[in-house]
């Protein structure tokens, strides 16, 4: 079953103009690579993808600052902005009181823009996505401390 989606997944990949996609389904990491050659002469070049797996999630083991609050998780798999473009100031900072329906950040997915939005009021304490980077669904965004 997870090989029919594995498929499906390389499928979208080499007919779109996204070069990677890292998810973890039915206990099982994959993270799908498309690699363009350099063209020769002219010639467009065909594209190759690899996949990778592991049995398990990777954790990173370096040391974690202690931050309390509620985590704000992505609802979707997509790439994550703080701003609606590169020029426009972030939606929130590290210290910024939010209310509930506050925009958060921005997730595109398929080339839709979804505002995320706030489900508590509090203070951002942590951003934990760096602008422009992928995240998948379930992935901690933001810390949020409602006694803020």
């Amino acid at each position: 079953m997870w090989q029919d989606k594995l498929k499906e997944i390389i499928y979208i990949l080499e007919h779109s103009d996204v070069n990677e996609i890292d998810l973890t389904f039915f206990g099982r990491r994959f993270r799908v690579v498309k690699s363009v050659p350099a063209t020769v002469q002219g010639q467009p070049a065909a594209s190759s993808v690899s996949v990778s797996s592991s049995g398990s999630d990777d954790t990173a083991s370096d040391t974690k600052e202690t931050v309390s609050g509620i985590e704000v998780l992505s609802p979707m798999p997509g790439t994550f902005y703080r701003a609606t473009s590169p020029e426009d100031n972030s939606f929130v900072q590290v210290g910024d009181s939010v209310k509930t329906g506050d925009t958060l950040c921005i997730i595109e997915a398929m080339k839709i823009m979804n505002e995320i939005e706030s489900e508590e009021s509090g203070v951002v304490r942590k951003i934990l996505v760096e602008d422009a980077q992928p995240v998948e669904y379930n992935q901690p965004l933001f810390i949020i401390d409602p006694n803020g």
